[in-house]
């Protein structure tokens, strides 16, 4: 089916494919990336430190309650990128239908959960008594637009596993645009410090998910559907399920780990936790090249696996990563020697940017595996190996508790252990990540799915 909004990376040039469909993803990641940092930036600077720490204190939490949503949106992409592959025209548009019924009921538990256990979680991690009310607040708020999430990531998804990088980039755009318009408005004109951070959060979402459904709709041939695709089918949804749980099983063991690791930081007291804040803010940025990379190389090889072209995935996971080496020596000079000036942007207290500063100096130097794991849990759930993403998870987990416990208890450590926990935990999941690629258990495809045979044979297939 030919258009504009569809694109088929089964044949052609490798390198530029991806560069072509990781640039726009990239460009609206950093820009989301942005717009959470503009929250910091004007609740630092507008409305003070302890409303910055309510905020952070909230990003681990955020993400396990958003990690079943993400899981599913991830999982249905996956399966329709592969029936894409396939040419299966008929099995894309019944997975479209299908998402969206799966991620409608997820969402509805997600944000009860979420809006319920706020106050609860936050305790456990022992948030400060200084501004937990404010993080309950936000989390409760943030919770409520969960629909919304859900809506964006799935639509988002879908067009990704169609080749349509650019669509959700121009309405993540005007979301962030708009996010920032609104974070001004609430907190400076109408003085609603946290609330009004929440508050504007959930609206730029909200008109991200209408806008972008109401495009793909009329926009891209796949989702013109018509009333015999809009039946709810097992198979289809088994498939997700399948494939989404392991995924958000995945997203909320690292979730737990790093709300943990969120509460050690936390019991060093509100310098640290906000110094952890502000790196944990400026490493999701810097992470989002590799991310961006990686959901290229996920539908990429989604494609693939369903064409049944197991060379050009194993291509497409060499190119990322001489792309994630180059990214990561760059980053590691930057953030040695012009970490300061990024970090003043989130505030002037020069107890709290003394720690942030020789935090980044640590972290620093594990960037490129924390690429590695970007990368092949990319080409892995792209391939639909299920079973790696709860390895994956549970490395995470075990290594953040286990540094954790011991690094911050070593005398001459201290609160440093919170973020050599942090590179300790990266290299560690990297050397397992390459483990799993090296089974090849990846190759085998994912079994839900009628596809091409995989008629490759090993000699055939460039090394890694």
């Amino acid at each position: 089916m030919a258009s504009e909004y569809v694109h088929d990376m089964t044949s052609g040039n490798i390198p530029g494919q991806l560069l072509a469909f990781s640039a726009p993803m990239l460009v609206g990641n950093i820009i989301q990336q942005f717009y959470n940092m503009a929250d910091s930036v004007i609740v630092g600077n507008y409305v003070g430190a302890r409303a910055l720490g309510a905020v952070g204190a909230c990003n681990s939490l955020n993400f396990l309650f958003f990690s079943l949503c993400s899981g599913m949106a991830l999982g249905i992409g996956v399966i329709m990128a592969q029936y894409f592959g396939a040419q299966s025209e008929v099995k894309v548009k019944k997975t479209i239908i299908n998402g969206f019924f799966l991620l409608t009921v997820v969402s509805v538990l997600m944000g009860g959960m979420g809006y319920l256990l706020a106050e609860p979680a936050l305790r456990l991690l022992r948030t400060p008594t200084e501004y937990i009310g404010d993080s309950v607040t936000y989390l409760r708020t943030v919770s409520c637009g969960m629909a919304a999430v859900a809506a964006y990531n799935g639509v988002a998804a879908m067009l990704r596993a169609l080749g349509d990088s650019k669509t959700p980039l121009i309405f993540l755009v005007l979301a962030s645009l708009l996010n920032i318009g609104l974070d001004l408005l609430f907190v400076l004109y109408f003085n609603m410090a946290v609330y009004g951070v929440a508050i504007a959060t959930v609206i730029a979402q909200g008109t991200s998910a209408v806008g972008c459904m109401i495009f793909a709709f009329r926009v891209n041939p796949y989702f013109k559907v018509k009333r015999k695709d809009m039946i709810l089918d097992r198979d289809i949804l088994g498939q997700c399920i399948r494939l989404g749980v392991p995924v958000t099983f995945q997203n909320a063991l690292i979730a737990v780990s790093t709300s943990c690791l969120q509460g050690v930081a936390n019991g060093f007291g509100p310098s640290v936790a906000i110094a952890y804040t502000m790196t944990t803010r400026l490493e999701q940025l810097i992470g989002q090249p590799y991310s961006s990379m990686a959901s290229g190389i996920s539908t990429f090889t989604g494609q693939n696996m369903g064409a049944g072209r197991i060379k050009r995935v194993r291509q497409g996971l060499r190119t990322g990563l001489i792309f994630s080496a180059g990214f990561s020596a760059v980053m590691l000079f930057l953030m040695r020697f012009g970490g300061h000036l990024i970090l003043r942007l989130f505030g002037n207290d020069t107890e709290i940017l003394d720690i942030a500063v020789n935090a980044l100096k640590i972290t620093s130097f594990f960037y490129f595996p924390l690429g590695v794991i970007y990368l092949i849990r990319g080409l892995s759930n792209g391939a639909g190996d299920a079973a790696y993403s709860m390895m994956n998870g549970i490395v995470e987990v075990f290594c953040r508790f286990f540094f954790s416990m011991v690094l911050t208890r070593i005398t001459g450590i201290g609160m440093w252990g919170v973020w050599l926990t942090t590179g300790f935990t990266w290299s560690l999941t990297a050397l397992a990540s390459v483990v799993r690629y090296k089974q090849k258990k990846w190759m085998r495809g994912y079994p839900g799915i009628s596809v091409n045979n995989y008629v490759q044979t090993e000699k055939n297939v460039c090394k890694f």
